[in-house]
């Protein structure tokens, strides 16, 4: 009978069980990890510091729960322990879509300190709580001091292989495929399920106790799948939307996690919103004469502004856009009228591969648009990735970079540096601030040929550098190699 069993406290659970608990236990606790960084996504950004406070949070929530795990379950019945962690574990993964989000509008442009104050909020209990598993199910296990390597190191092996699976899982399996608040979701039932059937079978949990952590999944289950994601679509790489422009008819502003990335006007594709859009269309009205076709290479879709100018500009013209996010593309044909053919064409995959397929001497132009305020993909701004650039360009042909950058200017400075070494001319153009350029967006402009005379005339609020003051802006920068491109620490410096 189950409540023979209540009395055998020290009773062993049969292996596979205990290990497929430790595993479930851990694995979750690193699909919630993951999970937490889409979730803060949305309202401070993707950063090194928002990633670095959610897995410190979960290794600090490991860490308590193993030690108070362990604790608790020498000074208590192991069995009861353990169908409490799995379900009250579950119920707090449950929550942590309703606080981040319940939360999350008050931290926009809270910074660092609202990152790892909303993830240890949300992510530290069911973390803690569910680390305690594995140290519980460790003292259920023992029964010979003998033996007491080969149990722990099994079913260490056992959460570590949860973890594995917890990873790998989340990164191509639900992520791409499953909105993050379902996946939570899923995870906390499950968990909350397989405590209350363990209580049951071992007859530590009453049949109304079972009912009401039911309720409860049920409940904050509806809660958190009710509380949608504040955004139009949860891709592989961002929270995205696209947001009407009140002032503009056929205005149209991408936004991707908390920024506005890209202004696209559906009835106009001559129209250039954002300030250092306009530069780089000055850049590339100025690269031949007007009306002459080019072929070009666009680094970054994001709203295909630059590519829809270039058509719009120079019929005939050319544009393979490298873009790592499929479903943003997605987005920008349903929403920002994108129309790819023979003269657009979009190759999904991370640029610094992608590029590499692309025949040397084929493009006039190369746009680098992948930098946002929050997010560096230093990969794309070391001298490597400068050498392929190059490669791909024809003789005269013109790279310009879209990099954004604070005071003390150290990221742009490093970039100009690596620029400097592969090209005879390279301009900066930029906002004019007291003492020289202003934060903000900073287009770099580098060719092997001097920049034609209409480059340095771009005004609209900003100034251009020519390439002796961008040396003395570089002077001291170390360039960026893939060895050494501590990008995301110079824009946080």
């Amino acid at each position: 009978m189950p409540r023979a069993r209540a009395g055998r406290r020290d009773a062993a659970l049969a292996p596979a069980l205990a290990a497929a608990l430790v595993f479930l236990a851990s694995g979750a606790v690193l699909v919630l990890e993951i999970l937490g960084v889409r979730l803060l996504a949305p309202y401070v950004g993707l950063t090194l510091e928002t990633t670095t406070s959610i897995i410190g949070t979960a290794l600090a929530g490991i860490a308590l729960g193993s030690a108070l795990g362990g604790r608790v379950a020498d000074r208590t019945d192991p069995r009861r322990l353990l169908a409490g962690l799995l379900a009250g574990g579950g119920l707090l993964a449950l929550l942590c879509v309703p606080v981040v989000r319940a939360l999350g509008p008050a931290l926009r442009g809270g910074g660092d300190a609202a990152a790892l104050g909303v993830a240890v909020l949300a992510l530290l209990p069911p973390a803690a709580v569910l680390s305690a598993v594995t140290p519980t199910v460790v003292r259920l296990q023992l029964r010979d001091l003998s033996a007491s390597g080969t149990v722990v190191g099994r079913l260490s092996a056992w959460a570590t292989a949860g973890a594995l699976a917890g990873t790998f899982g989340t990164g191509f399996v639900l992520v791409p495929l499953v909105p993050v608040g379902a996946s939570v979701a899923a995870v906390g039932v499950v968990l909350v399920l397989t405590g209350v059937a363990l209580g049951l079978w071992t007859g530590t949990a009453s049949t109304d106790r079972a009912s009401g952590f039911v309720a409860a999944a049920v409940a904050l289950s509806v809660l958190t799948l009710g509380t949608g994601a504040p955004c139009d679509v949860e891709s592989t790489y961002h929270c995205a939307s696209v947001v009407e422009d009140p002032a503009r008819e056929g205005g149209r502003v991408l936004v991707l996690d908390d920024l506005n990335h890209s202004y696209v006007d559906l009835e106009n594709a001559r129209q250039l919103e954002f300030d250092y859009v306009r530069w780089i269309g000055d850049a590339i009205d100025a690269l031949a004469p007007a009306g002459e076709p080019l072929e070009a290479v666009f680094v970054g879709g994001g709203g295909f502004t630059l590519p829809r100018y270039l058509a719009a500009t120079r019929p005939g013209s050319s544009s393979d856009v490298l873009e790592v996010d499929g479903d943003l593309v997605g987005l920008a044909r349903d929403r920002l009228g994108l129309e790819t053919g023979r003269d657009l064409r979009v190759t999904l995959g991370d640029a610094r591969v992608t590029l590499r397929g692309l025949p040397a001497g084929s493009a006039d132009l190369v746009v680098g648009d992948a930098f946002s305020s929050r997010a560096v993909p230093w990969h794309l701004a070391t001298a490597e990735w400068v050498e392929d650039v190059r490669r791909v360009l024809r003789p005269g042909g013109l790279y310009a970079v879209n990099v954004i950058d604070h005071e003390p200017l150290a990221l742009v400075r490093a970039e100009a540096a690596t620029l400097l070494e592969s090209f005879a001319d390279v301009r900066l153009v930029a906002r004019s601030g007291a003492d020289g350029p202003a934060g903000g967006n900073l287009v770099l402009l580098a060719s092997e040929r001097p920049l034609a005379p209409g480059v340095r005339s771009i005004a609209r609020g900003a100034q251009t550098l020519d390439r002796p003051a961008v040396e003395r802006l570089a002077a001291g920068a170390d360039p960026l190699t893939d060895d050494d491109a501590p990008a995301d620490q110079l824009l946080s410096g």
